[in-house]
């Protein structure tokens, strides 16, 4: 097993580069790339902490995901596991990718080491989590992401500054100018001087500066520490992931894997597929859906796929695993999370819910649907008064029910806006995981308790002489 230590492409870390080279190699116009894979990559680093893993346990417990997704906690570990990899593998193709613009040669093949890496030639003892060392070049990476944010922030600021430079201009060259006019161009000058200065104070401070072999340097090691960390994570669940050596790690790291235990792990190492004995997610005998690493392929990579090719971004695996008994697989998951948000919305006392409403609340549903809330709202309406009291039960009845529909409907929400705003944002905070969400969730049961939330605010609306009637 090759020592981390001893990969060439750690050089890099030594900022030993000539001056020369520097000067050729910065980054440039690619900093605001760099600084959106850097992002994702401290994104998924502080989404293994220890209490971001203890929280995502509490998750997985919580009665949205237990009821319409499944019971199963080495079921709900796996698509953890696996949307991370998922993650991970995107981020390192990126990586890889900007690897090829460095003069280092281990850097320059990364997608070799990476590979390497998943094969288990690598040495994880060497690659420890939360270390000082570790600890101090996340920072650090923070503090470029920061400043390649600011950086883009005052270009954009500037290039509406020159726009309006060059029509002042124009108009300069129109008009005669007197003394107030004069002062105030003045004014406009002195502020586009004082941007264009922050623009270079970015500039020294940001990536687009730094040169290729040490952002690159940077990513490439978060990236092994972020795998050797999901194998400390998920190993227990996820047997064939490469195994850990404890002989090389610190006492605290020791006691951390030895803490989790595969009690109900319910992962079939030998076919390589997920097994799931409860829960309403069905599971199908092709391994195709959702398969793990092995150390025969590439996790999520045919063989005919190589390391970064286009297909990596594009084959969503995990996000197609959903099977077309569940609600993401039947491509309802952010049309039901917008109706259950909407109807959330309506319950609030203050809101009134005009005929407009109720028919766009209506019109997004699917037939079947349509149908169902029609047939209970014919059997409920007319066996009700118009009774205050009765409305507080209803709405009592709802707000529980709302406890645990409405976290997963904007868990849903937000995953969507993570994935759309993905290639603009620098953001490092831990992104919401599909198994949060309502796209694993049983579309039967789902379905169920957004008929009986439409009802129940139908019956509502009938009791508070609200106006809402029988479609």
């Amino acid at each position: 097993m090759v020592g981390f230590a001893k990969m060439g492409w750690r050089s890099s870390d030594n900022n030993k580069s000539s001056k020369t080279g520097d000067d050729i190699n910065k980054m440039g116009i690619l900093s605001f790339e760099t600084a959106k894979i850097m992002s994702r990559l401290l994104c998924l680093y502080k989404s293994l902490s220890k209490s971001e893993i203890s929280n995502l346990k509490t998750e997985m417990k919580s009665g949205g995901v237990s009821y319409l997704n499944s019971k199963d906690e080495g079921f709900l570990l796996s698509l953890a596991c696996a949307e991370r990899l998922e993650d991970l593998d995107k981020a390192a193709a990126a990586v890889a990718r900007l690897g090829h613009k460095c003069s280092d040669f281990g850097l320059n093949r990364f997608d070799l080491v990476y590979t390497d890496l998943k094969l288990g030639i690598i040495d994880f003892g060497k690659l420890e989590y939360g270390s000082k060392d570790i600890e101090k070049r996340v920072f650090k990476m923070e503090k470029l992401i920061n400043a390649t944010s600011g950086l883009y922030a005052a270009l954009e600021n500037l290039a509406e500054l020159e726009v309006s430079e060059r029509k002042m201009k124009q108009w300069k060259e129109r008009k005669a100018s007197g003394q107030l006019q004069k002062v105030n161009l003045d004014m406009f000058n002195q502020k586009i001087e004082q941007q264009r200065k922050q623009v270079r104070q970015f500039r020294e401070k940001s990536l687009w500066n730094q040169t290729f072999d040490k952002s690159v340097g940077h990513m490439a090691r978060i990236v092994c520490i972020i795998y050797a960390r999901i194998c400390v994570v998920f190993g227990p669940y996820i047997p064939i992931l490469p195994s850990l050596s404890l002989r090389n790690m610190r006492s605290s790291q020791q006691k951390e894997i030895l803490k989790f235990q595969p009690e109900n792990c319910l992962i079939e190492p030998i076919r390589e597929q997920i097994i799931s004995r409860s829960g309403p997610i069905p599971m199908t005998s092709k391994p195709t859906l959702v398969r793990f690493y092995s150390r025969k392929s590439i996790f999520f990579l045919c063989e005919d796929e190589g390391f970064g090719a286009d297909k990596l971004a594009k084959n969503n695996r995990v996000f197609h695993a959903a099977g077309p008994s569940t609600v993401g697989g039947a491509g309802l998951a952010l049309r039901y999370a917008n109706v259950i948000t909407l109807v959330e919305k309506y319950l609030n006392p203050s809101e009134s819910v005009d005929l407009n409403s109720r028919e766009n609340l209506y019109q997004m549903l699917p037939g079947n649907l349509k149908i169902t809330v029609r047939s209970k709202l014919s059997k409920n309406l007319k066996c009700m008064d118009e009774d205050e009291s009765l409305a507080e039960g209803w709405r009592d009845a709802l707000n529980q029910i709302m406890e645990w529909l409405a976290p997963m409907a904007h868990n849903t929400i937000n995953w969507q806006l993570e994935r759309s705003l993905e290639k603009t944002k620098f953001d490092i905070k831990p992104s919401v995981l599909l198994l949060q969400t309502l796209h694993y969730s049983d579309k039967e049961k789902t379905e169920a308790a957004i008929a009986d939330i439409l009802v129940g605010l139908s019956c509502i609306c009938k009791c508070e002489n609200r106006q809402w009637s029988e479609s």
